[in-house]
């Protein structure tokens, strides 16, 4: 085995051991185990927010174009 993936290894598992007692430690302190991170939407900036809008506003209005020719 490479000397230095063992070393690399055993770094990694050291560094999840010390979350672990670090969590451990938190909830002997405060009664509660941290909350994992939450997955969920990526915000946007102004920028991006910007370039949605626009292609909102095209998009609806090819929408209601369609809508009036043959409604």
């Amino acid at each position: 085995m490479d000397l230095n993936k063992a070393i690399r290894e055993l770094h990694e598992e050291l560094e999840k051991l010390n979350q672990v007692i670090e969590s451990l430690e938190q909830f002997e302190s405060t009664g509660t185990l941290p909350l994992p991170p939450r997955r969920g939407r990526k915000s946007m900036d102004q920028k991006e927010r910007q370039i949605v809008s626009q292609r909102m506003k095209q998009y609806w209005a090819s929408r209601r174009k369609g809508k009036g020719a043959s409604g």
